[in-house]
């Protein structure tokens, strides 16, 4: 199985900047596809950015600009480097991997990224 921990998160100023985390541990990873969701305070998980194992990314239109996903295969890391930071960008961030190994997603349990001044 996979596991995947979160670090990095926090309390940031009004236009500061983060670096999200994501490692991934176990056996027979196989991870294709990773991604960074966020959840905020009663909304909806929402889909942040991801990433294909050949590099390809996508991005939220709220946070494109602003936002970097980029991943260390070597490492079976991931990370979002954050700047520019809003406000409304406070949430609980969560990272997703699916594993073509056992054809499933994983979640992390998340890290609170907190914008307030």
């Amino acid at each position: 199985q996979v596991q995947l921990v979160e670090s990095g998160g926090g309390l940031v100023q009004p236009g500061g900047s983060l670096r999200l985390s994501c490692a991934a541990s176990g056996s027979g990873f196989g991870i294709t596809a990773m991604r960074w969701y966020r959840q905020a305070p009663g909304k909806e998980r929402e889909l942040v950015a991801g990433i294909t194992s050949g590099g390809s990314t996508n991005y939220a239109d709220s946070v494109k600009g602003r936002f970097t996903i980029s991943r260390d295969n070597a490492k079976n890391t991931m990370y979002l480097q954050m700047n520019s930071l809003k406000p409304e960008d406070t949430a609980v961030y969560y990272c997703n991997a699916y594993s073509v190994t056992w054809g499933r997603n994983y979640w992390g349990q998340g890290t609170q990224v907190t914008v307030s001044s």
